[in-house]
């Protein structure tokens, strides 16, 4: 007896069925193509990089600071507004992204390094404190050049303190002309007052 609820003769069979089996084959299948595919791409033995080292040079980044200069979109790479990386071949316009460059992992690969750091030994460690202190040690410089050095600082002072005369005698100077009134010859003339030269007569 058919409920009163659903008309007869209405298919309820519209659901899409999967079929498990057909989706497990086709999973596989890919997996195949991904693996052969990877295969064709590492042609050779993975590459060993060396791990990451600290630069043994200084980064430029103010020698063209406030330069002008003229750029015409013929010209090579290198002669282009910007910061050109020589390894990479590439422009980078501003310091701050070209830092982000040269430390990126794109620039390391093709400095032929990986992103990761080699662990020191307890040796090297030991030898490194060395090094520091040798160079920060008091005595490490000579007599000549702490009196180089004394000399300097004796000339700079000795600098300073005359142009602190020379202020002193400009503002004196300034200071005496600002108190001088100045008289009008006319003026002078009619209130009878003479020259205020010398009172020797000619």
């Amino acid at each position: 007896m058919a409920s009163s609820n659903s008309p007869a003769g209405v298919d309820n069979t519209f659901r899409r069925k999967f079929d498990p089996e057909e989706y497990r084959e086709r999973a596989r299948e890919r997996e195949k193509q991904d693996a052969e595919r990877s295969k064709s791409r590492s042609k050779g033995p993975p590459v060993q990089r060396q791990p990451l080292k600290h630069r043994d040079y200084q980064v430029d980044l103010e020698s063209r600071l406030g330069k002008t200069q003229v750029v015409t979109p013929i010209a090579p790479l290198s002669q282009q507004a910007g910061y050109f990386c020589s390894v990479c071949e590439c422009v980078v316009k501003d310091s701050a992204n070209y830092l982000d460059h040269i430390n990126g992992k794109k620039h390391q690969r093709a400095l032929g390094m990986s992103m990761r750091v080699e662990r020191s030994s307890l040796q090297q460690v030991q030898e490194r404190f060395e090094v520091l202190k040798k160079r920060k040690a008091p005595g490490s410089f000579t007599e000549q050049d702490l009196d180089e050095r004394i000399r300097k600082q004796q000339e700079e002072e000795e600098e300073r303190r005359r142009q602190r005369r020379e202020k002193k005698k400009e503002k004196k100077k300034e200071k005496i002309a600002e108190e001088e009134p100045e008289i009008d010859p006319e003026v002078a003339e009619m209130m009878g007052f003479g020259g205020f030269g010398s009172t020797k007569k000619s």
